[in-house]
């Protein structure tokens, strides 16, 4: 966790969020939104609402088309090599997972040891050997993964997110298209996370999650915003988000809404 508690593991300010694809268009505007560390949040919206672009900005990844993002106090504008170890402090899980096809699931996950920390396989090996236990990916470790289900395939994009011991942990609609048994998987494993896992000291994460439904997400302890017609809208706690009048929040609980004849 952050060696200063005061400071937001993320802060945006005034900010406007560019498409990935397309830098000229702003896809979410004037953003304020402070991410105490320890806190877990879940941005949720419809499809091309933005959630992916607002999550590329809070790591660093892309800078924002206007205000600021702060990354542990560091204005991500300024984001060099020299910076780097700031990056490596967030851990990113793609929507699909993104894993590299020629290479087998073990190897994926050692990736980022090898690239950012110049590990050798061997050095690797023990690391990424105890994240295939914990994530039940041991059986897997030597398939790549276009032989392995969608499902696994995003618990190993998870793992290799996780396998430089991130403070915070920026996942990018980590449910879409799971079974029910993975889902409820993912959904008891980020609370460890939360909480404070003793794989990674015990020290509680800090997460972001998009989703474009919101009902697996109910939990007290969980902040939930919304993105909808190019607004960031802070919602607040569960029993706000029921409460909430919103008409977008009620489609991304299923709630069938009254229409007029």
């Amino acid at each position: 966790m952050s060696e200063n508690q005061n400071i937001p593991a993320i802060e945006m300010c005034g900010v406007n969020v560019a498409a990935m694809r397309d830098a000229s268009f702003t896809v979410v505007e004037d953003v304020n939104w402070p991410v105490a560390a320890g806190g877990f949040w879940v941005v949720a919206g419809q499809e091309h609402s933005g959630k992916s672009d607002l999550l590329m900005l809070a790591a660093g990844l892309m800078p924002p088309a206007s205000g600021s993002c702060k990354l542990f106090g560091n204005d991500t504008k300024n984001f060099g090599e020299v910076e780097l170890a700031e990056r490596l402090r967030v851990g990113f899980v793609f929507q699909g997972g993104h894993l590299f096809n020629r290479l087998t699931i073990a190897e994926n996950i050692a990736l980022p040891l090898q690239y950012q920390k110049d590990f050798t396989a061997a050095e690797a090996a023990r690391e990424v050997q105890a994240l295939l236990e914990l994530l039940e990916l041991a059986p897997l470790a030597d398939v790549t993964p276009a032989n392995v289900a969608a499902n696994w395939r995003q618990r190993a994009a998870l793992a290799r997110a996780l396998i430089l011991k991130p403070e915070v942990l920026l996942l990018d609609n980590p449910l879409a298209g799971l079974g029910a048994r993975h889902s409820q998987w993912w959904l008891r494993f980020l609370d460890q996370l939360s909480r404070g896992h003793e794989q990674f000291a015990g020290k509680p994460m800090t997460l972001v999650a998009t989703a474009d439904d919101l009902r697996p997400w109910q939990n007290a302890r969980r902040n939930f915003a919304l993105l909808s017609d190019k607004k960031f809208i802070l919602l607040g706690t569960w029993s706000e988000v029921e409460a909430a009048s919103d008409p977008a929040v009620k489609e991304l609980l299923a709630i069938q809404l009254e229409t007029t004849i």
